[in-house]
């Protein structure tokens, strides 16, 4: 069994039987990013803390605490999307040294049901391209032929997803940019309803068309990762109550 081929249900499956720890899936999926992100370039930035998270998620499947249902899934998130500590740097230099002190309403919703953000990934400059060739630090290669592109604005999200170096990522679409790299990429893309996910913490390139949502390696991941990340949002008065598959969501986890 390859690890980092884990859908997010699966891993979630075998961390809550004790089957796998939450560090060895980080501890892995690390080890293939620096084996495999040197040829693609998925990643703008790493978590350095996600080993120590992992082991804090491990003690608390030991103690047989109440697990979120992201619980120790390493996830990446496009880098327009704030994470309070991390770099949001658009791709571009103009941000090169922005440390987020913040984060956007789908991190904390994320966070709050156990997820570990591993890091943020590559895209077109301000989500401005369809390639992620549009980056102001390097173009990111489609894992399955790097002469190739991975499509964009969410190319280092969608490659990432299908190079296994995340079990799902983030990305953020105004007119293709999570459906089209998810196609080049032969993953699961979603862009939700408008208003049904918050924009708050999202650097905009449309706020009137721009949306959050989840690249995933299949259809029940998306399913999981859009009804966690939905919802009203104060912060967003263009958000709404959404609770789209909920109870389909349940009966199949």
């Amino acid at each position: 069994m390859e690890i980092t081929n884990l859908t997010i249900s699966k891993a979630g499956e075998l961390l809550r039987k004790k089957h796998l720890s939450c560090e060895q899936i980080v501890l892995k999926t690390l080890e293939v990013v620096e084996d495999k992100d040197r040829d693609i370039n998925c990643y703008l930035s790493i978590n350095e803390k996600a080993v120590e998270e992992a082991k804090s998620v491990d003690r608390r499947i030991a103690k047989g605490e109440n697990l979120g249902f992201l619980e120790g899934i390493p996830l990446a998130i496009k880098d327009n999307i704030c994470v309070k500590g991390m770099p949001a740097t658009c791709a571009s230099r103009i941000l090169e040294n922005f440390i987020s002190p913040y984060d956007a309403t789908v991190i904390t919703k994320l966070k709050e049901q156990g997820a570990i953000i591993l890091g943020k990934t590559n895209m077109d400059e301000f989500a401005f391209g369809s390639s992620t060739e549009n980056s102001a630090f390097f173009p990111t290669k489609n894992p399955y032929d790097t002469s190739r592109v991975p499509g964009g604005s969410s190319g280092g999200s969608a490659a990432a997803v299908a190079a296994h170096l995340c079990s799902g990522a983030l990305g953020s679409d105004t007119g293709g940019s999570i459906r089209q790299p998810a196609t080049f990429c032969g993953v699961v893309g979603l862009k939700p309803t408008y208003g049904a996910v918050s924009r708050y913490g999202l650097i905009a390139y449309a706020s009137s068309l721009d949306q959050i949502g989840p690249i995933t390696k299949d259809v029940k991941d998306a399913c999981l990762m859009l009804n966690i990340i939905a919802g009203n949002d104060k912060r967003d008065s263009t958000s709404f109550d959404f609770t789209p598959l909920f109870s389909w969501f349940i009966y199949f986890y």
